[in-house]
């Protein structure tokens, strides 16, 4: 048998018989986030959240099929009925190995760059076969931490509780945490019991996946997430966690018989469980990307240019614990058509 390594397998073995991600689809899964964001940025202020989606959505779908990767999407669009492209269970990539699963958001946050606000991103998770959970579109009760307070948080604990752990694995005073609420009115008592406590609370209208990223990169300003938000966006922010070494936990929160049973379909078999870091992703061997559209707490936004524009990512690979922030140029004249697909209204 041949030593030679297949270059265009993205396959390495490591030794103990399985097949791990090669480290080179890190700025593949890059330029995909940097598609959308680019493309809905044009958007950004404008009104039109579903004209933002959508360049998102087309942007990102095109940058896939130039991957080398036998990808399925586990969390999308939505169903194959409900969504056109990047609905759950669409085969993205030239079909070579690896085989992985795929979740994305292409534009997370469709309400903030509709009214040009902050925090507005494109993100994905890309693991090996089953090994992400197939969350269904639902609410989610979720707390996160970064990797300072990982294993000192509960999602049942009383509030108080929670957040005297976590200042003291931050080596703070409660009164110098940062937690991020969504700002809803199921969140109101949440919000009480936070303030009573002393910690400091910034409010946010959409977008709870970068935010929960932050906690795990120090000098965000962020120190936890707690409440009630998207099930799929847990998945996400989970997955980033698991890069950084923080912590997630989750329960889901159906509303009705029917989320009680497609939960069951998608293989959740215990609705009320608590949903730890290893059920949400069972393995290190995962890459994360996310490219800011608009200005936030972890990036910047995409700002255009006279020559084309500029993007703000992180990458993160689980395997080995690396984090790159990447900010890239982007001549349009010399662009491939496909790389800003979608991004002139």
């Amino acid at each position: 048998m041949s030593d030679k390594v297949d270059k265009k397998s993205t396959l390495n073995f490591n030794g103990e018989g399985d097949f791990m991600m090669e480290r080179e689809l890190t700025m593949e899964f890059a330029r995909v986030t940097e598609a959308a964001a680019l493309a809905s940025a044009r958007w950004v202020g404008m009104g039109n959240k579903e004209a933002a989606d959508n360049a998102a959505v087309e942007a990102m779908r095109a940058l896939f099929d130039t991957i080398h990767m036998d990808g399925t999407v586990v969390i999308g669009e939505g169903e194959m009925d409900e969504a056109p492209m990047l609905y759950i269970g669409e085969k993205l990539g030239s079909g070579e190995k690896p085989e992985v699963d795929v979740a994305v958001d292409p534009l997370e946050g469709t309400n903030l760059v509709a009214k040009g606000m902050p925090g507005a991103i494109s993100v994905l998770a890309v693991t090996k076969r089953h090994c992400l959970l197939h969350a269904p579109d639902m609410y989610m009760n979720k707390i996160a931490v970064g990797p300072q307070a990982a294993g000192r948080i509960h999602l049942d604990a009383p509030v108080a509780e929670n957040l005297r752990n976590v200042a003291e694995a931050l080596h703070k005073r409660v009164e110098d945490v940062t937690v991020v609420i969504l700002d809803r009115p199921r969140h109101y008592e949440l919000i009480k019991q936070v303030r009573e406590c002393g910690a400091r609370i910034r409010l946010i209208t959409d977008g709870d996946v970068a935010p929960a990223v932050a906690c795990g990169i120090e000098g965000s300003g962020v120190d936890m997430v707690m409440g009630i938000g998207g099930a799929p966006e847990g998945v996400l922010a989970a997955a980033a966690l698991r890069c950084l070494g923080g912590e997630l936990q989750g329960r889901l929160m159906p509303e009705s018989e029917e989320e009680v049973e497609r939960t069951k379909k998608m293989g959740i078999t215990d609705v009320k469980k608590l949903l730890t870091m290893d059920d949400l992703v069972k393995t290190d061997d995962i890459f994360f990307a996310a490219t800011g559209i608009t200005e936030g707490p972890l990036l910047k936004g995409v700002t255009f240019t006279s020559y084309g524009a500029t993007t703000h990512t992180v990458v993160m690979r689980g395997k080995t614990g690396t984090i790159r922030f990447i900010e890239a140029k982007h001549y349009f004249a010399k662009k491939p058509k496909y790389a800003i697909k979608g991004a002139i209204p």
